[in-house]
């Protein structure tokens, strides 16, 4: 019965998602564990009481202490049923979703490619 709850509480928070403008953390989410699948449906379900989820997730905060300090303060806010205990969770959620926005803005290094090869000096127009 918990598993169909849960379950269930997932496609609703995913669905509820999609509509809220993010920018498709829930595919990523999907392919890490379920500790992580579960502490996005948590911030899902309390951050979106208050706001769409694009308004934490487009916000550009990739640095833990940040996300530390703006966790605080949206609990602080009447309405956000945000407990101590669901901070922690929302804050592991937040932790992998910066590492993974911080991984795409770091540019991507081409591998050196080889030189060409030296023409033959034996031939005198460098053919071999």
């Amino acid at each position: 019965m918990k598993t169909l709850v849960c379950t269930l509480l997932w496609a609703c928070l995913t669905a509820l998602a999609g509509c809220s403008g993010g920018r498709g953390a829930e595919a990523e989410v999907a392919a890490s564990s379920s500790e992580a699948r579960a502490d996005h449906a948590l911030f899902a379900l309390r951050c979106s009481k208050c706001h769409s989820l694009a308004r934490p997730l487009n916000s550009g905060i990739d640095s833990d202490e940040y996300w530390q300090l703006y966790v605080a303060r949206m609990r602080r806010q009447p309405g956000s049923g945000i407990s101590a205990e669901d901070a922690v969770a929302i804050l592991r959620f937040l932790h992998l979703y910066s590492i993974e926005q911080r991984a795409k803005k770091e540019p991507k290094l081409e591998p050196p490619q080889a030189p060409p090869p030296e023409p033959d000096a034996s031939s005198p127009t460098g053919a071999p």
